[in-house]
């Protein structure tokens, strides 16, 4: 497969995941917001998101200091300067597989050009006929759409090894950043820990990953921070948990090996290894003990590092 072509069928995945994410991103904050917490009130909760996915820089040259739900709203799902957008994602992902139609089903591409199709009407929508929910259920709708037709129509050869690939490192990094938003920056004081409003930021998580019954069919009882956090970062069961998405990488990029032979590139699968292989030594008692945040900063840290790694084993031009 040309490089040019396996390259935009990883973008396409990311670019559909990334897009769930910040449409799920702006469910967090709709959520956290009904339930006010700290002396900042409404404004902290917006804040945390933008600080959460890394985009403070950027958004304060956009808006300035006006941190609302409204700038939030447009910055997470309408700016096509945001790289990040629900829109400048879905479009991304639909002109990517354009580029490389003659790799994708007509299902994909029809699931694809829908979804664009459809964000463009919605653009030109009165924004006070748009709710935070709609805006949600449009996203996370057309994403399992498109997921749904890759997972029935798709060949699993080399180009259904990337666009898989793509989802599950972007699903990782995002499973990340969402526990970030909730830990570190959502829970102003140390007091606060198993209290009502800690139990209550958990369970938004929970509800905005689409995760909350499964979580109760896998440790039932109550909500706590621990069951969590083991159930979104190392329960195998669990189906974005960073060890789930790490595990479907590892296994796309092996695949990727197999079907390249001797001379594929491996630094990549190496690299992917190697992080599974130091998450799976730790449990969640020794991630609580090296601090949540710390825990989740060198994780995104390494899921960049695995992602530099595919990029210059298969889209440098070397394969």
């Amino acid at each position: 497969m040309l490089s040019r072509t396996a390259a935009n069928l990883f973008w396409m995945g990311r670019h559909l995941e990334r897009a769930e994410t910040a449409a799920r991103l702006l469910d967090v904050g709709a959520r956290i917001t009904l339930l006010p917490n700290t002396e900042e009130g409404y404004r902290n909760e917006w804040e945390s998101l933008l600080r959460a996915s890394g985009a403070q820089g950027p958004f304060a040259e956009r808006y300035g200091d006006a941190i609302t739900q409204e700038n939030i709203e447009s910055w997470l799902f309408f700016d096509c300067d945001n790289p990040s957008s629900v829109a400048s994602c879905i479009e991304k992902a639909r002109e990517g597989g354009r580029i490389v139609r003659t790799a994708l089903t007509s299902q994909v591409w029809d699931a694809l050009n829908t979804a664009y199709q459809e964000l463009r009407q919605l653009r030109t929508a009165s924004r006070a006929k748009l709710d935070m929910a709609m805006l949600t259920d449009f996203t996370t709708r057309h994403s399992s759409t498109v997921r749904g037709a890759i997972n029935a129509t798709q060949l699993r050869n080399d180009g259904w090894h990337f666009i898989n690939l793509g989802y599950s490192l972007e699903r990782a990094d995002a499973t990340s950043r969402l526990l970030d938003v909730k830990y570190f920056v959502l829970l102003p004081r140390v007091e606060f820990v198993g209290s009502g409003l800690d139990n209550y930021q958990w369970q938004v998580i929970l509800r905005a990953l689409s995760a909350h019954r499964a979580f109760h069919w896998a440790y039932g009882g109550d909500i706590t921070a621990a069951k969590v956090a083991d159930f979104l970062i190392l329960n195998g069961e669990s189906p974005r948990s960073l060890l789930t998405s790490l595990y479907e990488a590892v296994w796309n990029l092996d695949g990727l090996v197999r079907r390249y032979g001797d001379s594929a590139p491996a630094t990549a699968s190496v690299k992917a290894r190697q992080v599974l292989e130091s998450l799976m030594a730790r449990d969640i008692e020794a991630i609580f003990d090296e601090g949540l945040h710390e825990f989740l900063t060198w994780f995104i840290g390494e899921i960049s590092a695995v992602s530099n790694a595919v990029n210059e084993d298969y889209f440098s031009g070397r394969m």
